[in-house]
């Protein structure tokens, strides 16, 4: 008979039960959890190190809340270190798939919930709620926020903020390419099927690959705050924009956001929130010498197609409405098409005063989304483009009905699993989207403010639409029910939905 060895478990899928390991005995679950447990540990002791960034910060500008930061610094230090303790093993991390689903739930749920203590203890005193919404939408890199005047946010608190939304970033893309393939979420084993490719294999081992993606993030952000230098910023304005540029999160340290800068400061934002929102597992490739990495990627190719003309389609309304000179309006265009399609959430100016088209396509573009393996949110050019190719296949099918119709994406067959994840991630989506919108109305919002909250949160964006969550406003007048609804979303929206609805059903807990 198979025997399962209790030093090196076999990968068990969810519903599959080990014959010397029966499913549901307590003493199995204890031990199960260990490397679930011994990771967020980790994660949490990061988050603590992490504070004394801020810490120094404030410590330099000569302000009393230095102190606050190494307070909020001890939950997280303690909790983390008492779970690596109690967890740790002399032998390898071995995950299940069911571990990974609990792990990166539980990450983005428990950690954020640490990160915010600096928001409630310095000088701001947040509430929990608004707290807790604050630091999830930093680490998802959404953008949303509660504080309705950054003008009385000391620096360090500043630098948190950004710092949360940079380490969530790269948190995101190491998700995007290691956990999420895996998961088989939405389509997303698409990615998995190209990487098991030898010879599109970006490096052989996952060390290597997460060094050079971080090396590569690294290199950018350097690249983004020379940038921002050169533009005008201050070393302090410009080392903050950089950090929430790349990982395309849009937090800023002015109530006006990048229209509190030069036009060329702009123009170095739509650079680098483009650069964050590209495949990073294509940018080591074209650093290993892959000749056309870059270029011949089908979702760095429907980016570039989609910025183009939804550009285009900006420049008529703000024409209209009064803005004369061609290169300012192509600059207002081209960075609000940017902003909303990457999922950094920035403002440039209220693109609300355009008009009616003008909402009607921020609102569409809300959830386009970047490439797959990138820091951006939303639906991703990724499982746009399987639809198109699937879209296409029915209508030649409708016309040649006994003709075979081959499925490809970028020049390989397009297998039915991978359609059938995104076709059900489409219908996840407008489900989560229209109930999260509909609890938002019970909460008092209105149809525009729910709606477009709702869409925000779900696709990682920031700003939503109307006078109270749009461009110019803010999230700080929300009741905290749905202040507690938006952090759902957004955390939802970044586990690509499914990696957390998928605890809810009862038969992964048999499992």
């Amino acid at each position: 008979m198979l025997r399962c060895p209790p030093a090196d478990p076999p990968r068990l899928a969810p519903g599959d039960a080990c014959p010397d390991h029966p499913a549901g005995t307590a003493l199995n679950a204890i031990l199960d959890s260990r490397p679930v447990f011994f990771i967020l540990g980790l994660v949490l002791l990061m988050v603590s190190a992490a504070m004394l960034v801020p810490a120094f910060v404030e410590w330099g500008y000569g302000h009393p809340d230095s102190a606050a930061y190494f307070i909020s610094s001890v939950p997280s230090l303690f909790l983390g270190g008492a779970l690596v303790l109690a967890n740790r093993s002399s032998g390898k991390i071995a995950l299940h798939r069911r571990d990974v689903y609990i792990l990166t739930a539980l990450t983005w749920i428990v950690v954020p919930a640490f990160a915010g203590a600096p928001f409630m203890i310095t000088n701001l005193g947040l509430s929990p709620a608004d707290a807790y919404f604050e630091s999830v939408s930093g680490l998802t890199t959404t953008g949303s926020t509660v504080i309705a005047d950054l003008a009385q946010v000391r620096p360090g608190l500043l630098m948190w903020r950004s710092l949360l939304q940079w380490l969530g970033g790269i948190g995101i893309v190491v998700m995007a390419i290691a956990i999420l393939p895996f998961l088989r979420v939405g389509g997303m084993q698409l990615m998995r099927a190209e990487s098991s490719d030898r010879s599109d294999k970006i490096l052989p081992r996952p060390g290597q690959t997460a060094a050079a993606i971080g090396g590569i993030y690294l290199g950018l952000s350097l690249l983004c705050v020379f940038g921002y230098l050169a533009s005008g910023m201050t070393v302090f304005e410009a080392i903050n924009h950089a950090m929430t540029t790349l990982s395309t999160g849009g937090y800023s340290t002015s109530n006006t956001s990048l229209g509190a800068f030069s036009p060329a400061a702009q123009w170095v934002a739509i650079v680098f929130m483009l650069s964050g929102a590209l495949p990073f597992a294509a940018y080591v490739r074209a650093v290993r010498g892959v000749r056309g990495a870059l270029v011949s990627n089908p979702e760095i190719r429907l980016l570039a197609g989609v910025m183009v003309v939804a550009s285009l389609l900006f420049v008529l309304p703000i024409w209209l409405h009064g803005t004369d000179r061609p290169v300012e309006a192509l600059r207002h265009a081209a960075f609000t098409v940017a902003t909303l399609v990457t999922t950094t959430g920035y403002a440039s100016t209220d693109y609300q005063q355009w008009g009616g088209s003008a909402v009607i396509l921020a609102f569409l573009l809300t959830m386009v989304g970047g490439c797959t393996g990138s820091t951006a949110g939303g639906i991703k050019m990724l499982r746009w483009r399987v639809l198109a190719v699937h879209a296409h296949s029915i209508v030649r099918h409708t016309v040649q009905p006994h003709r075979v119709i081959p499925r490809s994406y970028h020049g390989k067959p397009l297998p039915d699993d991978v359609v059938a994840g995104v076709m059900g991630f489409f219908v996840l989506y407008v489900a989560v989207v229209t109930l999260i919108a509909l609890a938002l109305g019970f909460c008092g919002l209105d149809f525009i403010t729910a709606l477009s909250s709702s869409a925000q949160a779900v696709s990682n964006v920031g700003p939503g639409l109307g006078a109270i969550v749009g461009p110019s406003g803010n999230f700080a007048s929300l009741p905290d029910a749905a202040k507690w609804l938006l952090s759902l979303g957004m955390i939802l929206g970044r586990l690509e939905l499914l990696t957390l609805l998928v605890l809810c059903d009862p038969a992964f807990w048999r499992a």
